[in-house]
């Protein structure tokens, strides 16, 4: 019998659903092929593949707290004050981390559709295991500091449409490193539970001291005497990149596990394959 599976591609499969903290209707972005023994019709569309094998759309993200996401500015602040209250910066890692996944969000037709992508890669070995692509009507505006609020719920939709959920997020942005302490990594952390990590390109607030140029080295990030996170070089004669805290991941373990998951590049490969996807 025809086995139907699905990976990330061009092809658009539309499905209306609800999730616990919102409601709307979402896209999940896969193409269908069907493999009978050694033969595969990658060439297949959607339609067709679904008339052998119906794809079965579950809910498996559960998310632990919920609240609203068409907010205005200020009530998107109060969010974000409310919810800094649950970030924890205590290890609360699974005791055997298999599946890491890198989180990115890109943009179309000017801004005016959200791209996120969530790339799960295997470990130790950093092999590409499974990943998705959703894409939703950008609904709320390019504000510095808020950029979860127009970024999430895509993020949720693509985190839906993998088989099954990572143990750990690298998510492109920043976690604890923010003015009220709750980057993306952060208020992606909270609401759905996973543990996180921001791995910034570029600083968004502290100060810092030099970092030493060689692999591994970091120095603290500094905000009003508070230390928020690390300035990391990943690799030797390259610029560091920006690491905190997300979510149930303490500052020393997160550094520990950018490194990780960074090989021969700057960026490590969470970040690398969700980029990809993340920019088409």
């Amino acid at each position: 019998m025809p086995v139907l599976s699905s990976v990330e591609g061009p092809v658009l499969s539309r499905v209306e659903g609800r999730f616990p903290s919102f409601s709307t209707s979402y896209e999940f972005v896969r193409v269908y092929t069907l493999d009978v023994g050694r033969q595969s019709f990658a060439d297949k569309p959607a339609d067709e593949a679904e008339r052998f094998n119906p794809p079965k759309w579950t809910l498996k993200l559960k998310l632990r707290h919920e609240h609203p996401w068409d907010v205005t500015p200020q009530e998107a602040i109060a969010i974000q004050k409310r919810l800094r209250n649950l970030v924890s910066l205590q290890d609360e890692l699974p005791e055997t981390v298999r599946c890491v996944a890198g989180v990115d969000v890109g943009f179309e037709e000017g801004g005016t559709v959200t791209r996120a992508a969530v790339a799960k890669l295997s470990f130790p070995e950093l092999e590409l295991i499974d990943s998705a692509v959703a894409r939703r009507p950008t609904s709320f505006p390019y504000i510095p500091g808020l950029l979860s609020f127009r970024e999430i719920p895509a993020i949720l939709d693509a985190l839906q449409a993998l088989r099954d959920l990572p143990d750990l997020m690298l998510v492109d942005g920043q976690g604890y490193a923010h003015p009220r302490r709750l980057g993306i990594a952060c208020h992606l952390g909270v609401l759905t539970d996973i543990p996180t990590i921001g791995v910034g390109k570029t600083r968004l607030l502290g100060v810092h001291d030099g970092v030493p140029d060689r692999r591994g080295a970091w120095v603290p990030l500094l905000d009003k005497g508070e230390t928020i996170g690390a300035v990391l070089r990943t690799r030797q004669g390259v610029k560091p990149v920006y690491i905190s805290p997300g979510h149930r991941v303490a500052l020393q373990t997160a550094v520990e596990w950018v490194m990780r998951c960074t090989k021969r590049y700057r960026l490590p490969e969470t970040t690398r394959h969700a980029h990809r996807l993340a920019s088409g």
